[in-house]
């Protein structure tokens, strides 16, 4: 038997999958899943494709079998997904990098899939052992340990969707390099393109654009709301500034800038109407 201890603290994918798992309302056979978890009772586990196998030793001799799946996504769904990916460099340069970005559900969303499964039901998983209720505490085992293995190496979670780290890295390589390539293509007649244009231009008359503004290009409005300071919050004031008989100081001030920012932006929006009408 190998032995398991739990991790004191987990990435945020790792944490989804076991919050998953913590949902499930039997506690009592959820603390005998841990505790097979942590004594090592977990004799294998291995990926067959995106499927889970484990042998998880019991009260019997003879260990259960349990196996464990996500419906893996099709062909087609990874290919926009991945798509996605290497169009976002921060996504494309973390997962290469063997990271998981913090948002990297918005790939699987905007594509119209959720990486995590939002229930229990979601998760096929099955024991040869003859407890009727699913999870048992041999499937809950697996779940921990695939929690640590999360941790480990994020890719596993993809693996348990249809595709391994090796086909994920290697198809957004493949993207960033074709487009890469594309960029490079163009730059030889867009920069000739530009030279062109720019002799043409004298320095006295590069700063000036002499004919007139398309009125429907141009759009002038007032500011709606003080984002500024909403972003800023409560100012922190200083106790010598501060009135220790007003517990609202600093909200007075606030309301104070907020007035006095909104006719600000009123008197530059008048002064801009008039320019533009002269």
């Amino acid at each position: 038997m190998t032995n398991f201890s739990f991790q004191a603290s987990r990435e945020w994918w790792s944490q989804r999958w076991l919050d998953l798992l913590d949902s499930y309302r039997f506690k009592k056979r959820l603390e005998r899943a841990r505790n097979y978890a942590r004594q090592g009772n977990i004799l294998g586990i291995q990926f067959e494709g995106a499927k889970v196998s484990a042998r998880v030793q019991g009260t019997e001799p003879e260990p259960y079998h349990v196996s464990l799946f996500l419906e893996p996504f099709t062909d087609e769904q990874w290919g926009y997904v991945i798509e996605t990916m290497s169009q976002r460099a921060i996504f494309a340069a973390k997962l290469l990098a063997g990271e998981m970005p913090p948002n990297i559900e918005e790939v699987f969303t905007a594509n119209g899939l959720s990486l995590f499964p939002f229930t229990l039901s979601e998760v096929r998983s099955k024991c040869s052992c003859p407890d009727k209720a699913n999870p048992c505490k041999h499937i809950g085992a697996v779940y921990y340990q695939l929690g640590d293995r999360f941790s480990e190496d994020p890719f596993v979670l993809f693996q348990l969707r249809g595709r391994t780290k090796n086909q994920i890295i290697d198809a957004l390589r493949e993207l960033r390099s074709a487009h890469q390539e594309e960029v490079v293509s163009t730059e030889p007649e867009t920069i000739s393109s530009t030279l062109d244009n720019a002799s043409s231009v004298t320095s006295a008359s590069f700063w000036q654009y002499q004919e007139p503004l398309d009125p429907d290009l141009v759009v002038i409005a007032p500011s709606t709301s003080s984002d500024v300071l909403e972003m800023l919050g409560a100012i922190p004031l200083s106790h010598d500034l501060a009135d220790d008989s007003d517990a609202n100081s600093s909200e007075i001030l606030m309301n104070y800038l907020d007035t006095t920012y909104k006719q600000v932006a009123q008197q530059a929006f008048i002064a801009a109407m008039n320019t533009a009408a002269s």
